[in-house]
């Protein structure tokens, strides 16, 4: 299967702008995943501009009803 980088760019949200994973949706989860993270497409945008992508953090919003 080859990549939509350029499609998948369309859609990222990510504030990061040094990340070499952008529009690589694949690389991008399983970096985070592997920190116990989720990354920031999951987050709405002034969440994802906090950098904190812990699982921890998503509940919270989650339990809040921000997501």
């Amino acid at each position: 299967m080859e990549c939509r980088r350029e499609e998948n760019l369309k859609r990222c949200n990510c504030t990061y702008e040094p990340c070499p994973k952008k529009g690589l949706c694949c690389e991008c989860l399983k970096y985070h995943l592997s920190l116990r993270q989720l990354p920031g497409c999951c987050f709405p945008p002034e969440a994802e501009r906090t950098y904190d992508r812990s699982f921890e953090h998503f509940a919270r919003l989650v339990s809040e009803g921000r997501i």
